[in-house]
């Protein structure tokens, strides 16, 4: 999980302050259009208050999101967008399950099947991947901010179903309709949140080393830099160093 987790805070930490803020906002307004199809209301709408969270996550402004909003329910002119995803492995043996949102369907599944090939994957059939995958909320907390017990009390009686002991975070995993429970909970007793994410955890990992874990990183962070790309999930364990 360590690969995971690391991955996952780091990512995070990088939205507020990469130079790429455009893109990561092209892709954001893309993922709160999308689940507002469903309803404008993020209070009943789930994948729209996740939405939502993203955008004020990387500091998006309230007008963006509330203009995202309305081209989702139709009150707004804007482009239709169908959700996709494909599944892969890269070096080493590693699964990739990509989500991604698109205008061209078929263009989008020929540049990500030539994104793998060129940097030493291949693509696989649906379902030869996603199966490894399940649905979780995961709550990244750092040691520092507080002692392993006081942390499981508050979020075992909030509903999460385990925590992770990592090298210096906590790792909080929950069932997807626990989530914002359990991080509720975590807030209201003011504790820090490294990142916390609705995502795709793996059931088994496969540890790298040296050249692989390199080109698995060189591929997962290539397929994020995507533009139709809005998730990347992949079951890679890989030394910490390379994660900074």
């Amino acid at each position: 999980m360590s690969g995971h987790s690391k991955w996952a805070t780091i990512k995070h930490k990088k939205a507020a302050t990469d130079a790429k803020r455009g893109a990561l906002f092209t892709k954001l307004i893309k993922e709160i259009t999308v689940a507002a199809r469903s309803g404008g209301n993020p209070e009943i709408n789930p994948k729209l208050r996740v939405a939502i969270d993203h955008a004020k996550e990387a500091s998006m402004p309230s007008d963006n999101i509330e203009r995202a909003i309305k081209k989702g329910t139709g009150e707004l002119p804007g482009v239709s967008y169908e959700e996709m995803t494909l599944e892969g492995y890269g070096p080493g043996g590693v699964a990739i399950y990509v989500e991604l949102l698109t205008d061209n369907k078929n263009r989008t599944s020929s540049e990500v099947r030539n994104l793998f090939s060129k940097k030493g994957g291949n693509m696989a059939g649906a379902g030869s991947v996603s199966w490894i995958f399940e649905k979780k909320g995961y709550i990244d907390v750092s040691k520092s901010t507080i002692d392993e017990d006081k942390l499981m009390s508050i979020v075992l009686d909030a509903g999460a179903e385990d925590i992770i002991v990592e090298d210096s975070e906590f790792g909080v995993k929950t069932a997807p309709q626990d989530f914002y429970k359990v991080k509720k909970a975590l807030e209201d007793n003011k504790i820090k949140i490294e990142s916390a994410e609705l995502t795709m955890l793996p059931k088994n990992t496969v540890k790298l080393a040296g050249d692989d874990a390199k080109k698995v990183l060189d591929i997962v962070s290539s397929l994020e830099e995507h533009e139709d790309v809005q998730n990347v999930y992949a079951n890679f364990d890989v030394p910490d160093e390379l994660l900074t």
